[in-house]
């Protein structure tokens, strides 16, 4: 399965998706509209939890940001990612993590981010793991949680819903950690 970048760097080159239903790539509609409520994210680090293809952290890259770190679990997902780094030469502004976002956090300390993006999968949203993301933001940081459409935004502690927008099956939920 192929996906395009939208914009920036990169923008108007695919890369390739995980085929099947393990992985549900965002759709160019909702990536465009995250990507556009977010705005100028030059110099930025970011997390792309549960990667998938990476289509998040690698449209992130193309606009402008600093350092995409991928937390992907699944073997096929990560050489997919893998692939997809090649393919658009980033490595250098990129780094894999081959574990579940949980494993992850059981054993990451002292990492900030500038922005978390948080696409689990659908059938399995890991509200709790996803909850844990927070103390991993910077001070005037955002995580954004995509889930489905017919679900409502998640409480997590520590931070606040900013936004939440809507796109049918799909939803997303911009958090900002409390003062």
């Amino acid at each position: 399965m192929k996906l395009r970048i939208i914009a920036g760097e990169f923008g108007g080159r695919s890369i390739t998706a995980p085929a099947g239903s393990l992985t549900h790539p965002m759709g160019e509609r909702v990536r465009g509209s995250l990507f556009n409520i977010l705005g100028d994210i030059s110099g930025k680090t970011v997390l792309d939890a549960f990667s998938g293809s990476g289509a998040l952290g690698l449209e992130a890259l193309s606009r402008g940001a600093a350092y995409v770190t991928f937390i992907e679990r699944d073997k096929v997902a990560q050489s997919i990612i893998v692939g997809n780094i090649t393919t658009l030469d980033v490595a250098d502004r990129a780094k894999l993590v081959r574990s579940s976002v949980a494993s992850w956090d059981k054993t990451t300390k002292h990492q900030h981010f500038d922005i978390i993006l948080a696409d689990p999968p659908y059938h399995d949203l890991q509200l709790s793991t996803v909850s844990r993301l927070v103390k991993y933001l910077n001070p005037k940081g955002l995580m954004v949680l995509s889930y489905p459409g017919r679900e409502s935004a998640s409480t997590v502690n520590g931070v606040v819903v900013v936004d939440n927008r809507s796109y049918g099956d799909a939803a997303l939920a911009f958090y900002r950690l409390v003062d």
